[in-house]
């Protein structure tokens, strides 16, 4: 059962384009090396570095193209993460994305809230191209408060 899974998993990867697949192994290596950087670096330091890793390619205006092509590298970048041997958090997640967007060109903006749950304060992070949430299929981004602006963008302040 579990080598029929892997073989499931293994033709539908090889049955992407090389493009895609380039963008799920980007997203997977990503993905491991942010968990890592995170706690090793602080989110500052691992953001900075991250975004040096590949310079961004510059690209005109969002349009529609590019909104198509920003909605399949955030579907690529979460079954890579669904596939991991670790469940990447929120955070973790949209800093990758957020790298994988900016890699291709596409302004994207890491946005980061909060809320107050009784004792508890929780935080998400997601991230947003031209104000549409990109790996928010359930709007969970809408429970929290995001900070007053996006946390970072394609362009270095």
């Amino acid at each position: 059962m579990v080598l029929q899974t892997i073989m499931r998993k293994w033709q539908r990867f090889s049955n992407l384009s090389g493009f895609e697949r380039a963008i799920v192994i980007k997203a997977a290596a990503g993905l491991a090396a942010t968990k890592v950087g995170l706690r090793i670096a602080g989110f500052r330091r691992w953001k900075d570095m991250f975004s040096r890793l590949e310079p961004p390619t510059r690209r005109g205006e969002f349009t529609f193209s590019l909104y198509e092509t920003a909605k399949m590298i955030s579907r690529l970048e979460s079954a890579a993460a669904r596939n991991l041997f670790f469940r990447p958090n929120c955070l973790e997640n949209s800093l990758v994305l957020w790298w994988l967007l900016r890699n291709r060109g596409i302004t994207a903006q890491l946005r980061v809230g909060a809320r107050k749950t009784g004792q508890r304060l929780e935080a998400h992070a997601w991230v947003e191209c031209d104000g549409v949430v990109l790996n928010e299929p359930e709007e969970t981004h809408l429970h929290f408060k995001p900070f007053g602006g996006p946390i970072t963008s394609i362009e270095r302040r």
